[in-house]
């Protein structure tokens, strides 16, 4: 094939690995000699703190790429990765000039700012003459790609899923290769001819990832897939219980593109058709994440550039939370796990130290904060967006909404978390409630799903005083589930839903 481009760029974005990765796959067929890049973007790096597991992640992660893309150039010590340090807006039209090269390859973003970033971009590049070429590779369908019979975007999952799963065939699942195409692989110039920049040249800190379950990077991916097929029969039995080892672990490789959703579906879709119902369960995992982030594509008053949203059903952007200081002190002690509520406090702090929370736990944890204190759950949603490693705006967005009835769920706004039911059902032996609130351990584990129910007797044979060595609820469960009644009544009669 007649490759119409003498050089061209490739812009690592949320696509950290070479294996399977569309955009590159695209770049090396068309361009006679490809450049590759990434750019620590400070319009997004100067928001976050000093000390971010992301960014580290992310860094090591680049380490990786940046030796299998000398592997891939025959170990070739000028090929590698091109790392910058500034604006994407202002680099990526500026090392393309500088290249000489003809055009920027580079994976399709769905999010608010990231394609207002690319929109800049592209008339940047498109003053100097040079071409911008996107790919899919973040998700298996994207945009309009599964629709209603009518034509329209779909707004309720399951009819999604049997759309999705319909569409779904071998052709979409197909890895796209790289190594055959590698010959292209072009040296780094010697202004570039730089290893990954450290944490510290960029402003940043070590933080506590090495000491986390956490491996970064396509080879961490690789390790974290290897360690979950050979459990991924029971993963229907398993996901639900935050002291079980049941879940992927996936989801961080997903959110920065170290391994390729088109790979983990082709994995999931063929244990499935094989009778796992295990490997179906996650399967739906990953159609959620493809319904998601079409609703994000599709319906984008749920989030905008700052990352602010409304209502997917607009009626319930009417619901009078709580305001002012008492509620700010009801959301710190959610922050900060202290709210008297045992699984939602542990899960509380599973989440600030690192950086991760179960799937179950984020459903009763965001539950907790709509219908238990009656705090926006825009509030909840801004906080996971900063504690998050795995964070990802569709996903985060689409789960709060979930969770507070204002989103695509045909389940009613009465659907309340207990805590206390969700505790005993999921954490039976308090093994997780235990793990980070060790100060209840001698408590009989009964009574550390709710230790105010214990009597002063066995307060005291376990050395506990409520309010001093772990706090009284903040709210009354009973109350609370009735004051969201009342809350959601009100807006429920003017939604048409």
């Amino acid at each position: 094939m007649e490759k119409p481009y003498a050089a061209g760029l490739m812009w690592f974005r949320r696509d950290l690995r070479a294996h399977d990765n569309a955009a590159l796959h695209q770049a090396l067929r068309h361009s006679r000699q490809l450049h590759c890049v990434f750019v620590f973007d400070t319009d997004i790096l100067e928001a976050l703190p000093r000390a971010d597991r992301r960014v580290e992640f992310i860094r090591e992660s680049l380490v990786q790429l940046d030796e299998e893309l000398r592997r891939l150039a025959g170990g070739d010590p000028a090929a590698g990765l091109i790392v910058v340090h500034g604006s994407a807006r202002t680099e990526i039209p500026k090392l393309a000039r500088q290249l000489g090269v003809q055009s920027v390859f580079a994976s399709r973003d769905y999010e608010p700012g990231a394609i207002a970033r690319d929109a800049k971009v592209r008339g940047a590049l498109a003053d100097a003459g040079i071409a911008l070429h996107d790919a899919k590779d973040q998700v298996v369908f994207e945009r309009e790609e599964v629709l209603t019979q009518a034509g329209q975007p779909f707004s309720v999952f399951t009819p999604y899923k049997n759309a999705w799963l319909r569409k779904l065939d071998a052709f979409y699942l197909k890895p796209y290769p790289v190594e055959r195409h590698a010959a292209a692989l072009a040296p780094r110039p010697d202004a570039h001819r730089r290893p990954v920049p450290t944490l510290a040249e960029i402003g940043f800190a070590p933080t506590n990832l090495a000491q986390l379950p956490i491996a970064p990077g396509w080879r961490g991916a690789d390790a974290t897939l290897a360690d979950f097929l050979p459990r991924i029969d029971r993963y229907g039995d398993t996901r639900d219980f935050p002291a079980v080892k049941g879940p992927s672990y996936l989801s961080v490789h997903l959110r920065f593109g170290t391994v390729s959703v088109r790979q983990l579906a082709a994995q999931a879709h063929a244990r499935a058709q094989a009778g796992s119902e295990g490997a179906t369960t996650w399967r739906n995992e990953l159609v959620w994440r493809d319904f998601y982030a079409q609703v994000l594509a599709n319906f984008p008053h749920v989030a905008d550039e700052a990352g602010n949203g409304h209502s997917f059903r607009r009626a319930y952007d009417a619901i009078h939370w709580e305001r002012g200081a008492h509620a700010k002190a009801l959301f710190a002690a959610w922050c900060e796990g202290r709210t008297g509520y045992p699984l939602v406090d542990a899960a509380m702090h599973q989440l600030n130290q690192t950086g991760w929370m179960h799937n179950r736990l984020r459903m009763v944890t965001a539950s907790f904060l709509c219908k238990h204190l009656g705090v926006d759950w825009r509030w909840g949603e801004r906080y996971f967006a900063q504690q998050l490693n795995d964070y990802d705006l569709a996903s985060n967005n689409g789960g709060w909404q979930w969770a507070s009835s204002s989103g695509c769920d045909a389940q009613p706004y009465f659907r309340i978390f207990n805590p206390m039911t969700q505790s005993r059902k999921f954490d039976p032996d308090a093994k997780f409630i235990l793990r980070y609130l060790p100060q209840l351990a001698k408590l009989p584990p009964a009574l550390v799903h709710a230790p105010w129910e214990a009597r002063p007797v066995d307060l005291e044979a376990a050395g506990l005083v409520l309010g001093r060595d772990y706090p009284a609820p903040v709210v009354d469960h009973d109350a609370a589930r009735a004051a969201t009644l009342q809350r959601y009544a009100v807006v429920k009669q003017a939604d048409p839903a």
